[in-house]
Order: structure tokens, then C-alpha cells, then sequence
């Protein structure tokens, strides 16, 4: 499973890359995976207030329903339309063309919080199959 270097990780399978104030946010090719055929994504507003640790949408797929958490405080400067017309793009290309949002970080401190890749890969690996 790709787990890519240069991204930061929640426990609860998103990830973050940051490029200076903002960062996109996605799920993890993990998540992707055990969620299943993704058929509905619901993402928040351009200007939306996120929260670190808070739900900023919902990820629909054929037998279940999962909410989307913020691995950092801040406000959506962009979201992906591309996911809301073709959400299977989430499913095939998690850390491309599947990202979901883009937000400005109001607090940069809170990437020290996330798991690295390595650390990453250790939460999976401790996860019941």
C-alpha cells in the first residue's frame, strides 16, 4: 500500500501537504481502500472554518457512510470539484487527482501533532484486517 514520504497523517486516515500557509487535504490510499466504491463526496464551502479534529464533510460509498476530519485548523481557500462530478477519483488516485480540499492553516503547530509516514504505516500495521 503507497503510504507517500512527503505527506503528514491523522489517526483518522487523512492526509495533509503543506505548501507554506495552506495544505490540501485528501484520505489515505488506506481508508480509499476499506471504505469501497465511493459514490458521493460532500465537501464544505469556499471560506468554511475548519477545526482540527472536527468533521468538514462526509465520504459516501455503496454499503457505508464516513465523515472526513480536519488534521488542521483553518479556512477552505479551495475545494476539488472534480471529486463532487466523479467521486470515484478518491478511490483511484487518493494523493492526486482525489485530494479534497485546500485550506489557509491558522495554526501551522498543529502539523507537529500528525504522524510522518513511518508512523503512519505503524497505525495500519497495528490495525485489525
Amino acid at each position: 500500500m503507497e503510504i507517500p514520504e512527503n505527506l503528514k497523517y491523522s489517526s483518522e486516515h487523512e492526509w495533509l501537504a503543506p505548501a507554506g500557509r495552506t495544505a490540501k487535504i485528501g484520505i489515505t490510499g488506506y481508508a480509499a481502500e476499506h471504505i469501497g466504491d465511493i459514490v458521493f463526496v460532500e465537501l464544505p464551502k469556499v471560506g468554511t472554518t475548519v477545526i482540527a479534529g472536527s468533521s468538514f464533510g462526509v465520504i459516501e460509498a455503496v454499503k457505508s457512510v464516513s465523515e472526513l476530519f480536519a488534521p488542521v485548523s483553518g479556512t477552505v481557500v479551495a475545494i476539488n470539484e472534480r471529486v463532487a462530478k466523479e467521486p470515484e477519483l478518491v478511490s483511484a488516485d487518493p494523493y492526486g487527482d482525489g485530494w479534497l480540499i485546500e485550506v489557509d492553516m491558522s495554526n501551522d503547530g498543529e502539523i507537529a501533532a500528525l504522524k510522518d509516514s513511518a508512523g503512519y504505516r505503524d497505525l495500519v500495521a497495528s490495525l485489525p484486517e
